[in-house]
């Protein structure tokens, strides 16, 4: 225990020395204690702070909670109230040692999502982290858009921690994993007695992210009624809990993501106009792993040092044949599906350098991109353009048709581009058949 006479001796103490609670008068030579609690949380907003003053009035006892007190007491203390002060004081450094933990976290948190700390420096990547770093401070509404395994989420969540909201929570709400009618229930919460199960009141996913950011992941899985209920939230920032006629206001940005063809859902009646482009305020497409081949010798390094470190393991490398063939597998599942592969191989390898022969059978045989015979030439020769274009065509067709013409899943099946394939489509007037 450390004592000073005055404010200025206990400022000192506190920055010269590791404290896990000030208690201080209210009357003190010079400035006064309330005063100091305000000096306190200006140079350490996790010190708690508690007030003794023997002329309490409630003006004071306001005035030091909102200068950042955590407890305001009044002398003197009678012998029967002394437990109830030495709780008081465990209680504001139990206070005290939790937000310093929760601010380390967040700072931890902040460091893992900064923009240098995304791997990888392909030109399309490289260009995601530039329009995320322009944007995030914004509250404009953000649809991040890309096939599964992306890094949908990893974007999202460089936004929130790299914006003016970091310090409050990120709420993430996976759209297609909750059943349709729990999913209101989940975003905007309920009262007790809405529906059967409701036995107490619950507060809802947007009313969490209150101050902060709230993704909406699998968007394009939401129901139209759900749709009408989101956008209402897009335009108003407000909303009912389920069982309530009482408007909510919130402060909170929106970050969307979704693998499907929303152009197409909006052609087939299964997804909002108005919503599609209120969320689709500032767009970011995440390119697939197979655009980006240059980030998967980092990306092979990153998860290779990251099992060996989680898992205990003492793997030294990938061989360069090894590495090639990653480099030259499809990766259908993108850099979940390299994250998941590396870990089987290192926790199955266990040490020394992972060859040709420790990969799975399916990247070690390359069987993802079975190449199609030319025909044979005759001596008259051949169209080639028309050849070239009418075999182009079929492999679109077949594409889109195999998928119910899901334009994001067909280019996932051609290894293309979606903007690329709605090109394509457009130039060679592929039309739905049943139009």
């Amino acid at each position: 225990m450390t004592c000073a006479r005055d404010a200025a001796e206990a400022m000192g103490i506190v920055s010269s020395q590791h404290l896990d609670l000030v208690l201080c008068d209210v009357k003190m030579p010079g400035v006064n204690g309330i005063e100091l609690v305000r000096q306190i949380k200006d140079y350490d907003a996790d010190l708690p702070c508690i007030v003794m003053t023997g002329y309490g009035t409630p003006e004071n006892s306001v005035e030091a909670l909102r200068a950042g007190a955590f407890w305001y007491l009044e002398k003197p203390f009678e012998q029967g109230n002394l437990d109830a002060v030495r709780r008081l004081v465990e209680q504001a450094i139990e206070h005290g040692r939790l937000k310093a933990e929760n601010r380390q976290l967040q700072n931890q948190l902040r460091m893992r999502y900064r923009f240098e700390n995304i791997v990888g420096h392909s030109p399309g990547l490289r260009q995601v982290l530039e329009t995320v770093e322009k944007i995030a401070d914004s509250d404009s509404t953000i649809l991040v858009r890309g096939e599964s395994g992306t890094g949908k989420e990893l974007i999202a969540r460089a936004i929130h921690f790299n914006s003016a909201r970091s310090e409050r929570m990120m709420v993430t709400v996976n759209c297609g994993a909750i059943p349709e009618e729990l999913l209101e229930s989940e975003l905007f919460g309920h009262l007790r007695g809405a529906f059967t199960s409701a036995i107490a009141h619950r507060e809802g996913r947007f009313a969490l992210a209150d101050g902060g950011t709230i993704f909406l992941d699998e968007i394009g899985d939401m129901s139209q009624t759900l749709q009408v209920k989101l956008l209402r939230v897009l335009q108003d920032r407000t909303f009912e809990p389920v069982g309530s006629s009482k408007t909510v206001k919130v402060d909170v940005r929106v970050v969307a993501a979704t693998h499907q063809d929303l152009e197409d859902a909006m052609a087939r009646g299964r997804f909002r106009e108005d919503l599609f482009y209120r969320l689709n305020v500032i767009p970011i497409e995440v390119p697939p792993l197979r655009e980006r081949r240059e980030d998967i010798p980092l990306l092979v390094h990153h998860f290779l040092d990251v099992v060996n470190q989680e898992k205990g393991k003492q793997i030294e490398g990938v061989s360069p044949d090894a590495m090639q063939l990653l480099v030259d597998w499809y990766w259908p599942g993108n850099v979940r599906e390299l994250e998941n592969v590396m870990e089987r191989m290192v926790l199955l390898k266990g040490e020394g350098e992972i060859g040709t022969e420790d990969l799975p059978e399916a990247v070690r045989d390359g069987r993802d991109t079975p190449r199609a015979r030319a025909p044979r030439i005759p001596s008259s020769g051949i169209a080639y353009n028309e050849l070239v274009g009418d075999f182009e065509t079929d492999l679109i067709l077949q594409a889109l048709e195999q998928t119910g013409w899901n334009k994001n899943r067909a280019a996932q099946l051609l290894g293309l581009n979606r903007t690329t394939l709605l090109e394509k489509i457009k130039k060679k007037n592929l039309e739905p058949r049943d139009e």
